[in-house]
């Protein structure tokens, strides 16, 4: 039976989600939590301004949910920020009260970060896009929360200066430092706790910190506790994130990109440990199996050949970059590769990640109506063939039809993404039991049951048994001593 007709057949099993109009009704008739009085409305408008607030069923559906699997969860209010200040008096006003705060940014996350599990006040702080300064000759620049990578390297143009982490999406930068997010280039640049020098924070309480001090943005420092990377990562659990200070890179003088093809997923992935074991610098090393092969071409319109695949992507000098590539080439012909293929013209090679970063949604469209679900497992570069080849066992015995497998092979972290109808119980238990399987294999194997896309909702269960009962109390801890009162985006990371 052909991939096609196995995927339609697949999705004849799925019932017709229920419309945007059920759902808003649904919602509508939501409790609001009791803490939220009219009187607690009318100060957070007195704070952010009559039109900055909304009670509207669609704006707090809108807040309620990002691109998971996770059932909306909208919060009782949502308000508009501006400015610190406007966070710091809200945040103030929340704790004082009660209220649960969730910080919404761009809402692209995986895994239910900005669900109102409890209700409250949903804080959205995307109208705060100030680019503060960018320092060309040191190579860094401050953005505010609302500020996302696509507008800062648009900024940046001209500068010879970017950002490289990408995620994919369209992110806001201080989310994706609250998430501490990576994505393809992460091989060569590292993630955001490598990128990240300093933070404006405010606490619940509605104290702002700077975590390495005002002002400052040196490339390393021995100054105490590392409070910047304590809340890279903490999902808005510890504090709302309002300004980052980001390390730049200069833009590569020549780029090539590359693709090849493999017979099986075993010679893809040790061709990827082959290549870092001779120490090219690579920039972009990516897995994409057959499966995920065939939903790129059906949705981005491509004619890959449908087979396990290596996306590669070469930054720097252009002397260097030929001998790079030649040994590159010369490694996937010994393990079997065929199908090489350059791209070095711009368009052809946006083109070719374009259909990379829209996988997510390639694989929504094989199953109309369908909503993902993307394990994010993360292992040493040396288990990695080990761990992608048991997954790709255990899908095939467990009769999973659809699931694809892709990942950012270079630093170890691949993904596993299953489309299905989250109004269906049996689907979503099926779908999460294969979740856990394939984090316990990365677990066993000495790795994390989540590389990029954070702990939320999805993944409570599975953080005791990487970091052990001590580890997560000394969390909890944390936890305790920053927000006393448990405002800040309840439920997320801790049960």
């Amino acid at each position: 039976m052909s991939c096609h007709r196995a995927i339609f057949r697949f999705a004849k099993t799925f019932k017709r989600p229920l419309s945007i109009q059920r759902c808003s009704r649904r919602y509508s008739q939501a409790a609001i939590s009791p803490q939220v009085t009219n009187a607690f409305v009318e100060d957070v408008r007195a704070i952010v301004g009559k039109s900055n607030v909304s009670t509207a069923d669609a704006v707090r559906e809108q807040h309620g949910h990002d691109e998971s699997y996770h059932s909306v969860e909208p919060p009782d209010i949502v308000a508009f920020a501006e400015s610190v200040e406007h966070v710091s008096k809200v945040a103030s006003l929340c704790n004082e009260h009660g209220v649960p705060l969730i910080p919404f940014g761009s809402g692209t996350g995986l895994e239910g970060g900005v669900n109102a599990l409890k209700g409250g006040l949903c804080l959205d702080i995307t109208k705060m896009t100030n680019i503060t300064s960018v320092n060309a000759e040191d190579f860094d620049c401050k953005v505010e929360c609302g500020v996302t990578r696509v507008t800062l390297n648009n900024y940046l143009r001209d500068t010879g200066l970017w950002f490289p982490i990408d995620p994919g999406a369209d992110a806001s930068l201080c989310g994706m430092c609250a998430t501490s997010a990576s994505g393809t280039n992460a091989v060569r640049y590292g993630t955001m706790r490598e990128n990240t020098m300093n933070l404006e924070v405010v606490l619940a309480d509605g104290r702002v910190i700077n975590t390495a001090g005002p002002g400052r943005r040196t490339k390393k420092t021995s100054a105490g506790y590392n409070l910047t990377n304590l809340f890279v990562g903490s999902e808005g659990t510890l504090g709302i994130i309002t300004k980052a200070t980001l390390r730049l890179h200069g833009i590569p003088e020549a780029t090539i990109s590359a693709t090849c093809t493999f017979p099986d997923v075993q010679s893809a992935v040790d061709t990827t440990v082959q290549v870092l074991q001779c120490g090219i610098p690579i920039a972009r090393i990516e897995f994409l199996d057959e499966v995920s092969i065939d939903a790129c071409n059906k949705y981005s319109h491509l004619d890959l050949k449908v087979a396990p695949s290596l996306f590669f992507e070469f930054h720097g000098a252009e002397a260097g970059l030929k001998n790079q590539t030649e040994v590159v080439a010369e490694l996937v012909q010994m393990n079997g590769g065929s199908e090489f293929r350059w791209a070095t013209d711009i368009d052809e090679r946006n083109h070719l990640w374009k259909a990379r970063h829209e996988i997510l949604y390639a694989c929504m469209a094989l199953i109309p109506g369908s909503k993902p679900y993307s394990t994010d497992v993360c292992v040493p570069i040396s288990n990695l063939p080990e761990v992608i080849v048991r997954t790709k066992e255990m899908i095939k015995e467990a009769g999973i039809i659809g699931a694809l497998m892709f990942g950012h092979v270079g630093d170890g972290n691949f993904h596993t993404l299953f489309a299905f109808d989250r109004n269906i119980e049996k689907e979503r238990a099926s779908v999460k039991l294969m979740a856990n399987k394939i984090a316990l294999i990365a677990l066993d194997l000495d790795g994390t049951c989540t590389g990029e896309h954070g702990v939320g909702i999805g993944k409570r269960e599975l953080l005791e048994q990487e970091i052990g009962l001590e580890g997560l109390s000394v969390m909890r801890q944390v936890k305790q001593a920053l927000d006393p009162n448990g405002i800040m985006n309840p439920g997320k990371v801790f049960f």
